[in-house]
């Protein structure tokens, strides 16, 4: 059996308090019951088909198990699937905090709107366009945090699925939508991926063409978010230091700001017949 290395797991980051003391006591776990079996980490590692190194980082809290290892473990160790449950605990601390927090508002909003300037935004991207984008950071991610990272984008992208669905609306940049990010046949994906999500009913997308010579987003970002009692949430590249707000005076000024946008961008049947354009183009 070839043994996978390091690499295979995911860091814990020490500033997540949840995340660290789920995989704290996942590890703990796993290491009382591989030495009740009678068994030390190196050999234990190659049962499994992981380094040594890894099994004392995942025993030590250090790093995020894989469901495969979990699975690998439960069946070395005889636990008749005890270990492998622990997956369900792991598998919601598996992301980056901040990722967690964000898709946990989302999945809780009745209404999304978001203006995004520079990149095609997460909610909507394919896997491949996400590895893409995510995989150009500098300085470089390793991987390894790169399919996570990935992962982590596309979970959020549940809340298509959700029942009743959420009403969204998104503005996107012309430029963004030129860009052929992971080349042709990536970039083809994506614009259609795009087209089906604008004829969803309960979305909203519009593009804002280069040459619109009035232009309301140009301090960047916005995203509002809107939940069942009534409450809200904002965030804006330009407003308020970028931090989230709630008070309704600010969020009054997104709003105002967010509705102009959308005024001066293409109407949603014209921006789904100009990334039809597009798509003929590649």
């Amino acid at each position: 059996m070839a043994v996978e290395t390091d690499e295979s797991g995911w860091e814990v980051d020490p500033d997540d308090e949840w995340g660290v003391a789920v995989i704290t006591t996942v590890g703990r776990q796993l290491k009382l019951r591989r030495e009740a079996a009678g068994m030390r980490a190196g050999e234990f590692g190659v049962a499994v088909g992981y380094g040594e190194d890894l099994v004392y980082k995942v025993e030590g809290g250090k790093r995020i198990p894989r469901q495969e290892y979990l699975d690998r473990a439960d069946e070395v160790l005889g636990a008749g699937g005890l270990i492998s449950a622990a997956w369900e605990d792991v598998k919601k601390v598996r992301y980056p905090k901040r990722v967690r927090e964000l898709g946990k508002l989302e999945a809780n909003a009745v209404e999304i709107a978001l203006y995004e300037c520079h990149i095609i935004p997460g909610l909507l991207q394919t896997r491949e366009h996400a590895r893409a984008v995510i995989g150009a950071a500098q300085p470089p991610y390793s991987p390894d945090d790169v399919e996570r990272m990935v992962a982590a984008r596309l979970a959020r992208q549940s809340v298509f699925e959700r029942s009743p669905a959420p009403a969204l609306s998104f503005v996107l940049e012309e430029g963004p939508l030129r860009r052929p990010i992971g080349g042709t046949m990536v970039w083809r994906e994506q614009l259609e991926r795009l087209l089906e999500v604008g004829r969803l009913h309960n979305v909203v997308l519009q593009v804002m063409r280069t040459n619109c010579d009035t232009h309301s987003g140009l301090d960047g970002r916005i995203e509002l978010l809107k939940f069942p009692d009534g409450t809200a949430v904002g965030r804006s590249d330009g407003a308020f230091n970028s931090r989230a707000i709630a008070e309704p005076k600010h969020l009054r000024i997104l709003e105002l700001r967010y509705g102009t946008i959308r005024a001066q961008a293409l109407s949603p049947g014209e921006s789904l017949a100009f990334i039809e354009q597009l798509l003929g183009e590649t």
